[in-house]
């Protein structure tokens, strides 16, 4: 352990201010270490923290997709979303872990394998896809449902969604934390409940719908990268939520909570959207509607309300990642420092409302699309960063680590240019070849579809494989 000085390690940048575990306060300050004497809560928290977003109807939509957009029988579906799922929360797992020794957010703990300024390029990234694109994507859920529900146009809802949720964001980790453990029985209930009737009425051995995909094996690996992406898309915010914890708190029970909330909301629900695509209706041309519709009218207009209170806790958690992720870029704006994070937030709000507005009129397809490529550059990100903790081994592990790590961490001189150049290529020789959606069709699909769609696992390898073999080559070394 690094050797303390007032509850902070030597030499590191702390987050300035006093938050504790105040709620209806503004968290002030970045992206710096979190002193141990601000530190609270409890690895079990992360269970509602990461199963509340995830009960939500983009969740369910996930599922509607595998079986009327591609093709894929219940059964089909059900194994290729275990599988996509199981994978990113393994991972989900070991990033959370990190989080209480650290106590940094997840892209700072991201400037080891790529430096100070290579990892502008995840941070950036991260802070437009979560910022903007999940946050949209769900923002239109949300404003879809409450649409449904009260019948006001559709532009009012989704104001009212997105003002609902740039406000958690902007006030911070604590009233995010608080947002998700008291939306947690609600949302259980409602959607438990709605499950329940879903499933009784599903016909499991149904064939895929008229219109839909060719399935075989191409769609199932198509819909275990678009389950992987889901639930991966949460990796790069992994620890912005376990950096508060005490530092003598357990790695293995902050990743295994924060791992199970992830597979269990994911899961249920994705299974669950699969089962009503057996039940027939306009899934893709109206997928909040034709989901309520089978359901009592009663329970139809409480899941409605609770598809509008898990988008809020979505996307509070996005664009709470998605500001912090931006700030980890260091890029300085002309804000003061104690409010950058959430004023961030709060623009973020609003670039992601003008981005939802116009995704309202065709919400399946573009949230078809923006699934398929969310997982194109998480899987290349994801190969360099757990290739570096393998790599590293004594020196950069959670039981193990010591001031070496705090000083890559914070030494905006350092340089490891082997990060960002394995993750680039990787994104575009994955893509280049195997991509396979509407867009764009790879290489290898358009001469054998039956590869289906394996760009994340292609790039995952790819990039783990060129940064162990950078990182020993003169001008990628790391240095600084």
């Amino acid at each position: 352990m690094t050797e303390m000085r007032e509850g902070v390690p030597a030499g590191v940048v702390v987050r300035e201010g006093d938050y504790g575990a105040r709620v209806a306060a503004v968290e002030p300050g970045g992206a710096g270490f979190i002193p141990l004497d601000q530190r609270h809560g409890r690895p079990i928290d992360l269970l509602w923290t990461w199963t509340s977003p995830n009960l939500e109807f983009a969740t369910v939509f996930l599922g509607v997709l595998a079986v009327a957009a591609f093709g894929l029988t219940f059964w089909q579906a059900a194994a290729a979303i275990v599988a996509g799922t199981l994978l990113g929360s393994a991972t989900h797992a070991v990033l959370s872990a990190r989080g209480p020794r650290y106590g940094v957010p997840e892209m700072v703990l991201g400037r080891v394998p790529f430096g100070h300024r290579g990892n502008m390029l995840p941070s950036a990234i991260n802070s437009v896809a979560g910022g903007v694109g999940w946050f949209a994507v769900n923002s239109v859920s949300g404003s879809l449902a409450l649409n449904t529900l009260t019948g006001m146009p559709k532009p009012l809802c989704l104001a009212v969604v997105v003002a609902l949720q740039a406000g958690v964001a902007f006030f911070g980790h604590n009233l995010v934390h608080a947002y998700e453990r008291y939306a947690f029985p609600a949302l259980a209930v409602v959607f438990g409940v709605a499950s329940v009737i879903i499933l009784a009425k599903a016909d499991f051995g149904a064939p895929a719908p008229d219109g839909a995909g060719p399935g075989g094996i191409g769609a199932f690996l198509i819909v275990v990268g678009a389950s992987f992406g889901y639930a991966a898309g949460w990796n790069p915010y992994a620890a912005d939520y376990t950096r508060y914890l005490p530092a003598a708190t357990s790695p293995r029970a902050a990743g295994l909570w924060a791992a199970l909330g992830v597979f269990a909301g994911c899961t249920v629900l994705q299974i669950v959207g699969a089962a009503s695509a057996t039940l027939g209706g306009t899934a893709l041309a109206d997928p909040t509607g034709a989901f309520t519709g089978h359901l009592p009218s009663l329970v139809a207009n409480l899941t409605l309300l609770v598809i509008a209170v898990g988008a809020v806790g979505a996307n509070a958690i996005n664009i709470y990642s998605g500001s912090m992720s931006f700030v980890a870029t260091g890029i300085r704006l002309p804000l003061p420092v104690r409010l950058q994070r959430a004023l961030v937030a709060g623009a973020f709000g609003a670039v992601g409302l003008v981005v939802a507005y116009f995704g309202l009129d065709d919400a399946g397809h573009d949230y078809e699309a923006f699934l398929l490529v969310i997982a194109y550059w998480i899987g290349p990100w994801l190969g360099v960063v757990l290739a570096d903790l393998v790599l590293r081994r004594g020196v950069w592990s959670v039981r193990d680590a010591d001031a070496r790590v705090d000083a890559m961490v914070f030494d905006v001189r350092r340089r490891n240019w082997a990060g960002p150049a394995a993750m680039a290529v990787a994104v575009v020789v994955s893509v280049w070849l195997f991509s396979n959606q509407e867009k764009y069709v790879g290489i290898v699909p358009s001469h054998h579809p039956s590869f289906g769609d394996i760009t994340f696992a292609v790039g995952f390898a790819l990039a783990a494989l060129l940064y162990a073999v950078l990182r020993k080559v003169p001008g990628f070394r790391e240095s600084g």
